[in-house]
């Protein structure tokens, strides 16, 4: 497409559209295996902005292709026309009408966001896909998405009353229920928008009103019985409809438009059925078994007691959370390795209802022989159980090496009585391919998603690819099953549509897309005409897995470009801060995919893998997306992938500075400590320096700090000489003391915060330890922040050397500041040299964040409770970024209630936005202050005076103090302040 063409069009919208390398490479994907570089994105900022693109599109024979969160996994929004993302922009909550049952929406709107909206009126949109935090209703009618409690709710297509789309012709019209009358009315031409959507009602009539057509597609389509079929357009579902089947529902072209994966129109409005929120009380049976196939069997047993849910877990999903930081606590109810876990929700306003229900279910279990164990799981427990289980997709891309867990005949929907059978048959398939499957989801409707691991990087597994996805569909034919049964066709199933439907139905699939879109502009290559399902893949066959020579180790991923390539596009970085939790911070603000996890690994891999230069970092496009990455480390756990894109930032900079110079201000953020070590000499000057408002204006820009900013000052003395003064003064140690603590010397709590490492010392002599301060370096986190690996990873070296035969379990080393401690526990690891791994690694082990060390001594009954004050304190507490991905806020919220009055509420905030040095840079200021707009700050200035505000991080208090003038006190001066 000329460039200059695409810059005519920018000029007439409203809204955003690039063609730039950047925002075209981030777009090539979806969370599928598919990838093609599209000609522009475009983001409309209104209905004329769509009917624009439509006409561009016409005009120049381009296409647009519809796209929300980008989830889809069988390549629905992947194509080389316009992607056209409205997740941004039409994303309003429009009306919703208690009485009589039913919202209406536009397309962007975030399905649990939108629960959160209907809960107050007592309503609820049930179908819910493990996606739902970041999924969008627009996604959902495209794909006809279902989820864990189909059994009850069904699809969206169930849901979906009426919706207002644009046409390819560009006009605009509402498709909702018709009486036989109003559709006779439209057949004729009268109350529709023009000529098009004549043409569109007067050809389904003719293809729906034809007796022999009516007989075929009822022989050759899934069985009804099957409630999840989304096998190419949904004519059957249609012709059940009158005036076509006498005594059914009225006639309603949105049966035709869920599922249709943006192909025939252009939503911009959607009403959808919802219903009476669900009971009030559920409870989990998580029914152990040894086999799939027995909890298969246990699953047709559960279904005679009405459940909402049975979802299934088999033994390679399980084991896969035993790894992943988040889930691993996730995991709290499983008892030994079972093959398969079933989970069986059962719902009633009444606990002991559920309690009834579930013992009789598992007699029965125990009668038939299945299961071993049966922990029946209520409350906020019951969260955990199913964040264990959606996590599957996402752990599943978590295997070492080039093979992975594919989506290729992972949405498969027969009869859930042939399920069982179905299940052996298609596992003895897979045996005649050497080839082992991974198996979890939705038992109770007859899908389980399965997965086969293939390496798609090589001719073998490009073929093997399509190999299988061929002899699964025979399969499924067999059993007149749906091929899609949630995930949609897309390009992954669109070959097979002839075979699973008949040519002769396949005709008439073609002929509704040519009706309803002429020129082929929406979507195109996707239900029918669609390319061959092994091209346009991410992974090319025959390609090579690069290596590079890197800072940091990449061990336990094979390399760096594999350690990106963990990212399978689930997404899960597109939640917002409604949803609760850290990652993606900047994403939370801007709703831009550059911005996401996602986005920056799919950066990172498309230039190490491509990129024609000797130093394949040294690309502009990886800086932009990485930019407002702060380093936060929320991927590294609440990915599901484990993708830490802090240390893949890191590692970027560190090659991108060998290639064009480390800019200024880098290094001397990098080198902070060297500066305040300085400036220790006169800290008076340098306090006076910031503190004067004419001669701080000139510093802060002078380093490019944003203006608006307070600047750390220095103590009058360090904590190191403090201690040594005070060592002399206090004389020997009790001989009665617990235990010795060697407390870390952070460089921030030296020079910045030494009240604090005052009062670290002098609460944990309070509490009867003996207190040093080991030699060691400071621990290198300015260098990790700004990427300079190699200066960082000399002090990692030194101080595992220092420390490796002084620290042990005896004897720990205890933190102040989080980020700092825990580079003992994360980044030195993979920092250090190989003959300083194993030290590393354990030396890591006994470094404690200092509420860790105290929660573990109250563990042990180490620590008093009558040593404190009785008054009864709320406190307020923000936890540091780094603490909530390595560690847990939990040990400061039991450190914190030692005073036995002591309550302690965790703000459910994600990053405070600082980040370091972050939030002081002046391109930065805006974005890190709108992160603290989010959540921290707003509930930090409703609290009254007396409330205490604790935060341990250093930036974090600052970042508190610049953004609601509140001092945030440190969780060790609120401890030792209760101290009677």
């Amino acid at each position: 497409m000329n460039s200059d063409k695409l810059q005519q069009l920018s000029g007439q919208l409203e809204g955003e559209l690039y063609f730039d390398n950047t925002m075209r490479t981030l777009y090539a994907t979806d969370a599928s295996a598919y990838r093609e570089i599209p000609e522009a994105v475009a983001f409309p900022k209104t209905v004329t902005d769509i009917k624009k693109l439509i006409a561009f599109a016409s005009q120049h024979g381009t296409s647009l292709i519809p796209r929300t969160a980008g989830t889809s996994l069988a390549g629905q929004v992947v194509g080389n026309g316009i992607i056209v993302d409205v997740s941004r922009t039409f994303n309003q909550i429009l009306e919703v009408n208690p009485e009589e049952g039913w919202v209406r929406v536009q397309p962007g709107v975030i399905r649990d966001e939108l629960n959160m909206f209907l809960k107050p009126h007592g309503l609820y949109f049930g179908p819910e896909t493990s996606t739902a935090n970041r999924a969008m209703i627009g996604g959902m009618v495209g794909n006809n998405s279902c989820g864990s409690n189909s059994i009850v709710y069904g699809s969206t297509r169930e849901h979906l009353l009426s919706v207002k789309a644009i046409l390819s012709d560009g006009t605009e019209t509402t498709f909702g229920p018709l009486s036989e009358a109003a559709f006779e009315v439209k057949c004729r031409g009268e109350h529709t928008s023009g000529s098009l959507e004549t043409r569109i009602y007067q050809a389904t009539k003719a293809m729906l009103s034809h007796a022999p057509t009516q007989e075929n597609i009822r022989r050759e389509f899934p069985k009804p019985s099957i409630p999840r079929r989304n096998t190419g357009y949904a004519l059957d579902m249609l012709l059940e409809t009158e005036p076509f089947t006498t005594g059914t529902v009225p006639f309603n072209f949105c049966k035709l438009i869920a599922g249709s994966e943006g192909t025939l129109a252009f939503l911009t409005e959607i009403t959808l059925h919802v219903n009476p929120l669900p009971p009030a009380e559920t409870g989990l049976l998580c029914i152990h078994c040894h086999s799939v196939d027995e909890s298969l069997r246990a699953n047709l047993v559960a279904l005679h007691y009405n459940p909402s849910a049975s979802e299934l877990m088999d033994h390679y999903v399980l084991e896969c959370t035993k790894t992943n930081i988040e889930q691993s606590q996730n995991r709290f109810f499983v008892e030994g390795d079972p093959g398969a876990i079933l989970v069986v929700e059962l719902g009633s306003d009444s606990r002991t209802e559920i309690e009834v229900q579930a013992e009789a279910l598992i007699q029965e279990l125990k009668a038939n022989g299945l299961g071993y164990h049966y922990p029946l799981v209520f409350g906020p427990d019951t969260k955990k159980v199913w964040n264990l289980r959606k996590a599957g997709l996402g752990l599943l891309s978590n295997v070492p090496g080039d093979a992975k867990p594919v989506a290729v005949i992972e949405d498969t929907a027969v009869d859930v009585q042939d399920l069982p059978q179905f299940i052996r048959d298609f596992n003895l398939t897979l045996e005649k391919y050497n080839l082992y499957c991974v198996h979890y989801a939705h038992a109770g409707s007859g899908e389980l998603h399965l997965r086969p691991i293939i390496n798609l990087k090589t001719e073998e597994g490009n073929q093997l690819f399509r190999t299988i996805a061929t002899e699964i569909a025979h399969l499924v034919k067999k059993y007149r099953g749906s091929l899609s049964g949630e995930h949609g066709d897309g390009r992954l199933r669109g070959e097979f549509i002839p075979f699973m439907v008949g040519e002769a139905n396949y005709k008439l699939l073609e002929e509704v897309k040519r009706v309803w879109d002429p020129g082929n502009i929406f979507n195109p290559g996707k239900i029918v005409n669609t390319p061959s399902m092994n091209t346009y893949l991410r992974y090319e066959p025959g390609q090579e897995t690069p290596a590079f020579d890197t800072v940091f180790k990449f061990n336990q991923t094979g390399g760096v470009l594999r350690a990106a390539e963990l990212c399978n596009g689930s997404g899960d970085c597109r939640k917002t801060h409604l949803t609760g939790g850290t990652m993606c911070p900047s994403y939370m603000v801007t709703r831009n995919e550059k911005d996401t996890t996602r986005g920056r690994a799919n950066m990172l891999r498309e230039f190490l893998t491509r990129s024609t230069k000797e130093n394949r970092f040294d690309h502009v496009e990886i800086k932009e997306t990485m930019d407002l990455c702060l380093s936060c480390k929320g991927c590294k756990s609440e990915c599901p992938s484990n993708v830490d894109v802090a240390k893949l930032k890191a590692e970027f900079l560190q090659h991108y500075y060998d290639a064009n110079g480390v800019p200024f201000r880098t290094r001397m953020v990098g080198n902070f400590t060297k500066a305040n070590q300085l400036a220790a000499i006169a800290p008076g000057m340098y306090n006076l320096l910031f503190k004067n408002g004419t001669t701080a204006a000139i510093a802060k820009k002078m380093m490019g700090f944003a203006p608006e900013r307070t600047m750390p000052l220095l103590q009058e003395t360090t904590l190191r000489s403090w201690f040594k003064k005070h060592k002399r003064t206090a004389g020997q140690p009790p001989q009665a003391a617990k235990k010795k603590v060697y407390l870390f010397c952070d460089e921030f709590t030296n020079y910045n915060d030494t009240h604090i490492g005052k009062t670290a010392v002098l609460l944990l002599e309070r509490l009867g330890y003996e207190v040093d301060i080991p030699r060691h370096e400071e621990s290198g986190r300015t260098y990790l922040s700004k990427g300079l690996l190699r200066d960082a990873k000399k002090l990692a070296q030194r101080n595992v050397a220092l420390l490796k035969d002084l620290i042990s379990s005896d004897t720990p080393l205890v933190g102040i500041e989080p980020s700092c401690i825990l580079t003992f526990r994360d980044e030195y690891i993979d920092l250090v040299d190989a003959d300083q791994t194993e030290d590393a690694k354990t030396l890591s082990i006994n470094c404690l964040q200092f509420d860790e060390f105290i929660a573990r001594e109250m563990l042990n009954q180490n620590i008093p409770k009558d040593i404190f004050k009785e008054e009864a304190r709320l406190i307020k507490l923000h936890g540091h970024c780094h603490q909530k991905a390595l560690s847990s806020v939990l040990y400061t919220q039991q450190m914190l209630t030692l005073p036995p009055n002591y309550k302690v509420e965790v703000i459910p905030s994600g990053c405070c936005g600082m980040a370091g040095s972050f939030g002081y840079e002046a391109e930065h200021y805006d974005v890190s202050m709108q992160v603290g707009e989010l959540v921290l700050f707003p509930t930090v200035r409703q609290q009254p005076e007396e409330v205490i505000i604790a935060a341990p991080g250093t930036s974090c208090r600052h970042q508190i103090y610049d953004g609601t003038q509140r001092k945030a006190l440190h969780p060790i001066e609120v401890l030792y302040e209760a101290l009677r």
